[in-house]
């Protein structure tokens, strides 16, 4: 009994179902082990509910409820999951999802800490990194996901050499949706300084 009890959950955090769904739904029905593992669920039972049809492998690591329909933003939970929470989305997916952008990028790009630099691990297919600390009042969220603010995803966009049709294209929208205002855009005008500025 014992063996069978350790098996099915730690017997010192017993599973809390309504605590493993308040996580999940909160990301797509999506969660990790590690957040399973906090609402009492060991990795032998999640392979448990997994076999009984509740639970569904969607990635190393990443679950799913399978009640839950794929989300909208469901590969995008994922690419967050994978790095800890540690990662905000960024460049062009972040332009995407704050609607300043029709193009769909190809590849998901997020942001890690530099600290993540000096680490080693398999990057997921599809997805492009970068190294920086994004600071809370750089950060938003779109639906599950935290994304850079607006500001700082044009100005990054700038960093790394949008084009600059694009660059003033989304610049605008932003502005005059009262997004975000000119003082904050300095990588912006710099960049597009060559090519006549940002004219309103």
């Amino acid at each position: 009994m014992a063996y069978f009890s350790w098996m099915l959950g730690d017997p010192s955090a017993p599973p809390n179902w309504d605590r493993l769904y308040e996580i999940a739904a909160a990301q797509d029905g999506l969660f990790t082990t590690q957040q399973a593992a906090e609402a009492g669920y060991s990795p032998q039972l999640l392979v448990h509910h997994v076999r009984r049809g509740r639970m569904l492998r969607v990635r190393r690591g990443i679950y799913r409820l399978v009640h839950f329909p794929a989300g909208e933003h469901e590969e995008l939970v994922m690419v967050w999951l994978w790095s800890e929470q540690a990662g905000v989305l960024s460049h062009e997916t972040a332009l995407g999802l704050h609607g300043l952008s029709d193009v769909l990028p190809a590849r998901v790009h997020l942001t890690l800490p530099a600290a993540w630099k000096r680490r080693r691990f398999r990057v997921p297919e599809g997805v492009v990194l970068h190294h920086t600390d994004v600071e809370p009042t750089a950060r938003a969220w779109a639906g599950p996901v935290p994304i850079t603010s607006v500001s700082r995803t044009l100005n990054d966009l700038a960093r790394i050499g949008l084009s600059p049709e694009l660059l003033r294209q989304a610049a605008l929208q932003a502005l005059r949706r009262g997004l975000t205002t000119r003082d904050e855009l300095t990588d912006v005008e710099h960049a597009l300084e060559p090519f006549g500025g940002l004219a309103a």
